[in-house]
């Protein structure tokens, strides 16, 4: 069965306003919200950065049923993955069943302007790996001592853990990652709009391979995608939403060294309309919305969490959850082919 998720955009959005959007995320019929970590948003003017598990334990205590977590948290610099390990941990304990922790390598912005020397990729790589493996280990064993190239812990001891341990997501745009989540995790988180060959041809094969050396079932695997959408009966009014989230098109070359979301914003606005809507799926209608979206679904993922990018969130989350979510269940019932 599939589940079809909400995100939280915490760099739009204040804490209060976004609390609100999350229940009624959840009284549309959204089986899960998710919500990502940025000490700095893309933007500076209109843009916000909530503290994510303190925003995730109001959303827990005013939601019932809703799945939670994060896509994704960097355990690796601003926090240790032992502080990471007890949030999340703290979390499961209070709202069992329903929280995950996605983790991914980082971006600069969120790290540099708290004096952090930003790594190379090779780095950022390795201190996930260990970041994942001391987290595992914390939830599960009583007394961890870990010597690590990055991090060590002595006789560390998490108190107020779950029962079971926190379902932990890997993030990747790229095959090394992919491959860390199909040999560790219990998910693996990607954004759409990238290509299909990405999906179809390096991250879910990667995947895969490393699952099946581990002798691990991909079934086993939550795969999950962040899809981008924009959804509204007025065609015009889905474009002109993609606006504020432009940043998405920049190339990772505009992108790179960038820390100052004001120069962010500057170059994010300097897009064409054209440009700002390329990564997202842009539809008035939602048969061909459900039909932008079953090319993910034929690929095997089984989480989309559906991130919009206009300003009334919960006209979108109303008209998604009466026009759309009912379609996309209804196409999985009937039995998708998924590339497994």
């Amino acid at each position: 069965m599939i589940k079809l998720g909400y995100k939280a955009s915490a760099e739009q959005f204040g804490p209060k306003d976004l609390l609100e959007f999350a229940v009624f995320a959840e009284e549309c019929g959204f089986d899960s919200v998710a919500v990502s970590d940025h000490y700095q948003p893309w933007r500076h003017h209109g843009g916000h950065a909530p503290f994510c598990f303190a925003w995730l334990g109001a959303v827990g205590a005013r939601t019932r049923r809703i799945e939670m977590g994060t896509s994704v948290v960097t355990p690796s610099f601003r926090y240790h993955p032992g502080i990471v390990a007890q949030a999340s941990a703290t979390l499961a304990c209070l709202f069992p069943g329903r929280v995950w922790l996605g983790i991914g390598t980082g971006e600069s912005m969120n790290e540099v302007p708290l004096g952090i020397a930003w790594p190379d990729q090779k780095e950022r790589f390795a201190r996930i790996k260990e970041a994942a493996e001391l987290m595992r280990r914390l939830w599960t064993e009583e007394r961890v001592t870990y010597g690590g190239t990055y991090y060590r812990t002595h006789n560390a001891t998490i108190y107020d853990r779950p029962e079971t341990p926190v379902p932990l997501y890997i993030a990747a745009s790229g095959p090394a990652a992919a491959k860390l989540a199909g040999r560790v995790a219990d998910g693996f988180i990607c954004t759409s709009g990238k290509g299909m060959a990405l999906y179809a041809d390096t991250l879910l094969p990667a995947v895969k391979e490393t699952a099946e050396k581990a002798g691990r079932s991909l079934s086993g695997i939550e795969l999950t995608i962040e899809m981008k959408v924009s959804f509204d009966r007025d065609r015009q009014r889905a474009l002109e939403d993609t606006r504020h989230w432009a940043q998405l098109a920049l190339s990772q070359e505009e992108k790179v060294g960038v820390e100052d979301p004001i120069e962010m914003e500057r170059r994010a606005d300097a897009l064409p309309l054209e440009r700002a809507a390329s990564r997202w799926l842009v539809s008035s209608d939602p048969e061909q919305q459900v039909e932008q979206i079953m090319p993910y679904l034929k690929l095997g993922f089984t989480h989309l969490i559906f991130h919009a990018p206009g300003p009334d969130q919960k006209r979108f989350l109303k008209l998604y959850g009466e026009e759309v979510l009912p379609r996309l269940r209804k196409a999985a019932a009937q039995g998708l082919p998924a590339a497994r």
